[in-house]
């Protein structure tokens, strides 16, 4: 007798083991694929060749480098005053440029106070003049008169006094004291005229026509049209780079200076020399000043604008020249003061290096590497002393060759 099975419990079983069958084959076709991609990629690691970094390099030279120094300062006029009145009074007439940024030539009427007064006191004084010229006159006569009387008539020797000595002497006297009245008279009466005493501008006024003015008086500032003169701080360690000691020639032994400064939308520049220093280190800051001189600072040519006083000017000074010194780029600078050099086994070579200026685009090396040496300037943002490298450049040397890692 034949029994059929059920179908409905076969389907079951089916459906039930469906799932533990794919899963195991979905767990080997995961462990297959995980076994042959560590084989691909080891077999990849195995073909992968670790270049070493490409680096540029430039050669150590010994040249000639001038140390120069860097200032800076305010433009000043090497020639300023206060224009200060000497006589009292009322000012009747002024220059038409006597106003700030005006200008005049010397020898040029500024100011000029009336006057009245003081032609007064010089009509007076010719009259005392006249007076005392006259009792002179006078008195001689008498003196001469005194001692003939004297002769005929007298007995023995007359006195100064009898012959009237001490008073021609007091009329003599009074005589000059009124010349010296007359003249004061006449100064006074100048000093009513305030005339330029060179060529140049105003800086600053205060007074007006009409208005009464006191000796001594503080009424303008005026600067010469000459020369300008900058104050530039030097600090003490930068002062065996620079020549500033004097000599007979005055000025010439001095530096030459190098001035410059943006005015809209170019950068300006002026020449000159430096021509004296302070006589002692400044108490607040402990450097010492050199003073510049531009001639004809304040004049516009065709080649160049003029300065102006309280400009600010950054300053180059001509420094010594020096022959045992090496210059490389910045990028040559790695940690403050170290530099790495390639050597024949293309490695990796630290040097600690003392830096004599370290300025924006190079540095001046003292000490610390040899002329000839191989110098990174790039290529390799985290050197390591004993890394192999390759070099960008290899024309820079003859006699090394820096070689691949295999």
């Amino acid at each position: 007798m034949n029994i059929k099975p059920d179908k409905p419990v076969a389907l079951l079983l089916l459906k039930i083991a469906l799932p533990f069958l794919l899963l195991a084959l979905g767990m080997a076709g995961a462990w297959w694929l995980i076994a042959h991609k560590t084989e691909a990629d080891e077999a990849k690691v195995k073909k992968v060749k670790h270049e070493p970094p490409i680096v540029t390099v430039t050669t150590a030279k010994q040249e000639v480098v001038r140390m120069d120094v860097l200032s800076q300062g305010v433009v000043l006029p090497k020639i300023e005053i206060d224009l200060v009145p000497e006589v009292s009074g009322k000012v009747v007439k002024a220059h038409p440029n006597f106003a700030p940024g005006g200008y005049f030539k010397k020898g040029e009427l500024l100011l000029m106070v009336d006057n009245r007064d003081y032609e007064f006191a010089v009509t007076r004084a010719y009259a005392a003049v006249a007076e005392a010229h006259k009792e002179l006159l006078r008195e001689r006569e008498e003196a001469l008169q005194a001692e003939s009387e004297w002769q005929a008539l007298g007995n023995g020797k007359a006195t100064d006094y009898v012959l009237h000595k001490p008073q021609l002497k007091e009329r003599e006297a009074k005589l000059a004291a009124a010349k010296a009245d007359l003249a004061a008279a006449n100064l006074q009466l100048a000093r009513c005229r305030l005339t330029a005493p060179f060529n140049g501008w105003v800086r600053d006024k205060r007074v007006l026509p009409g208005q009464y003015l006191n000796s001594g008086e503080k009424i303008a500032k005026l600067y010469a049209d000459d020369s300008a003169e900058i104050r530039l701080p030097i600090a003490t360690d930068q002062l065996a780079h620079l020549n500033l000691s004097p000599s007979n020639d005055g000025d010439k032994n001095f530096p030459e200076v190098h001035l410059a400064t943006q005015l809209g939308d170019h950068l300006q520049h002026w020449y000159g020399h430096i021509v004296r220093t302070s006589s002692d280190l400044d108490d607040k800051n402990a450097m010492l000043y050199a003073i510049a001189e531009i001639r004809h600072a304040f004049k516009t040519d065709k080649s160049k604008v003029a300065l102006m006083p309280g400009v600010f000017v950054k300053a180059t000074i001509a420094g010594i020249e020096r022959y045992d010194l090496l210059s490389l780029p910045k990028t040559a600078l790695y940690g403050g003061n170290q530099v790495y050099s390639v050597d024949k086994d293309g490695r990796l070579q630290l040097h600690t290096v003392e830096l004599l200026r370290n300025d924006k685009d190079r540095i001046i090396v003292a000490k610390g590497i040899s002329q000839g040496e191989h110098i990174v300037v790039e290529g390799v943002d985290l050197p390591i002393a004993g890394m192999r490298v390759k070099l960008s450049n290899p024309s820079t040397q003859q006699d090394q060759t820096a070689v691949v890692a295999k």
